[in-house]
C-alpha cells in the first residue's frame, strides 16, 4: 500500500523540503474536487478549515505541540484531536478554535466551519447537523438505513397488493350478490 502525503507544510517547503505533515482528515472549502497524491497549500491557495487527527499516547507530543502549533500558524480554523481509546484525552475528543491567531479550547462540541455538533459514540465521532439535529450517517449506518428503507418499501408494496387483492375479492362478491338478486327478480338499483 502506497502512503500518500496529503498536506505539505509551506513554511517548511524552502527550508526543509522533505518535511511533510499528513492530517488524518482535513476539510478544505473553495478548492476544486479532484484526485490528488498530495495537497500543497502554496499551490492550491487554500488552507484547510478543519483538521482531525487520530491521536494516542504515542503521538501525543507531536499532535499536541508540533501539529497544533503548525496548524495554528497556518490559520487552520479548527483542530480536533480524537483519542478513540481515551489514552490521554479522557473525553476522547478535544477541539481548538482559532481566535485572534491563537487556538482556544472548544467548549461546546460544535464545529463552526462545518456547522455540525460533534459527539462521541463509542469509539467514533458522530456528526449532527446544527439546523435540523439530523445525524450524518457513516457508511455502515447508511447501508443499514437503505436496507431498512428497502424492507419498509417491500412491506408497503406487499400490503398494497393484499389490499388490491381484497378489493378485487369484494368487487367479485358484490357482483355475485347483484347477480343473485337479479336472478330472483330483484332490481338492485331500486333498493
Amino acid at each position: 500500500m502506497r502512503s500518500t502525503k496529503l498536506y505539505d507544510c509551506p513554511a517548511a517547503s524552502n527550508s526543509y523540503p522533505k518535511l511533510r505533515v499528513a492530517p488524518d482528515v482535513m476539510v478544505i472549502f473553495d478548492v476544486a474536487p479532484r484526485g490528488r497524491d498530495n495537497y500543497k497549500i502554496w499551490q492550491e491557495g487554500a488552507v484547510p478549515s478543519v483538521i482531525f487527527e487520530m491521536t494516542s499516547e504515542g503521538t501525543r507530543n507531536h499532535d499536541e505541540v508540533f501539529k497544533k502549533t503548525l496548524y495554528e500558524q497556518l490559520g487552520v480554523k479548527e483542530y480536533w484531536l480524537f483519542d478513540p481509546r481515551g489514552e490521554w484525552v479522557p473525553e476522547q475528543l478535544r477541539g481548538y478554535r482559532l481566535y485572534r491567531d491563537v487556538y482556544e479550547p472548544i467548549q461546546d462540541g460544535r464545529s463552526e466551519p462545518l456547522q455540525l455538533r460533534l459527539q462521541i459514540e463509542g469509539q467514533l465521532i458522530a456528526f449532527y447537523r446544527e439546523d435540523t439535529g439530523e445525524k450524518l450517517l457513516i457508511p455502515s449506518e447508511l447501508a443499514q438505513a437503505v436496507k431498512q428503507e428497502a424492507i419498509a418499501r417491500q412491506q408497503a408494496e406487499h400490503q398494497l397488493q393484499q389490499a388490491e387483492h381484497q378489493l378485487q375479492q369484494e368487487r367479485r362478491l358484490r357482483q355475485e350478490l347483484l347477480e343473485r338478486l337479479r336472478l330472483k327478480g330483484i332490481n338492485p338499483d331500486e333498493l
